[in-house]
């Protein structure tokens, strides 16, 4: 029941779409009718601006950090595991908005934060090089959420299993939300970012 009650509560803080609704009161736009139609920090950043962007962020990295940490105090490793998931997959596929999310980036950034911050601080800072050298945020982000995996089988604990599913399993979303990027950074059309 505990378990239950976990991954709903979870998937709700997630669904919580801060671009989509910094959009709505802010801009009066629906931010997935602009730029990529994603409602996550990159699309909100270079539709909205600079100040919404970065607010963007700060919501969604901060209910990955609410999720994770409300999932150790109610069941351990594995109430992080569950949670690190639940509200990925909620802001991701947010069922109050149909479905159309963000990319889970940034919450899934909040996530790992809470479960090993030196393999997080790592990760980051080889994604922003990657992403800042390249100007394909897209790169970066997905240089970070693989990379963590192998950096906290090394510096962390390699036998925390329920830490190495979760990381694998946000680094496989964030891949899978990124399919269409891939698709254009392979074919070199894709959108770079300048500030």
């Amino acid at each position: 029941m505990k378990m239950l009650l976990l991954i709903i509560l979870t998937y709700l803080i997630g669904t919580f779409s801060s671009a989509y609704i910094i959009g709505k009161f802010s801009k009066g736009i629906d931010i997935r009718d602009y730029g990529s139609g994603n409602s996550g920090t990159t699309n909100a950043l270079r539709v909205m601006g600079k100040q919404m962007g970065i607010l963007t962020f700060i919501f969604d990295f901060g209910k990955g950090i609410v999720a994770a940490l409300i999932g150790r105090m109610m069941l351990g490793d594995v109430g992080v595991l569950l949670a690190g998931i639940s509200v990925v997959v909620g802001h991701n596929w947010p069922i109050f908005i149909g479905w159309k999310g963000g990319k889970g980036v940034a919450a899934s950034l909040g996530v790992l934060l809470v479960l090993h911050w030196p393999s997080t601080l790592i990760a980051v800072i080889i994604g922003l090089i990657v992403g800042l050298s390249t100007k394909y945020v897209s790169l970066g982000s997905m240089c970070f959420l693989s990379l963590f995996p192998i950096i906290y089988f090394i510096i962390g604990d390699p036998f925390s299993k329920e830490y190495i599913i979760l990381s694998l399993l946000l680094a496989i979303m964030a891949i899978i939300r990124h399919k269409s990027n891939i698709e254009r950074l392979i074919n070199g059309n894709e959108n770079k970012l300048s500030w």
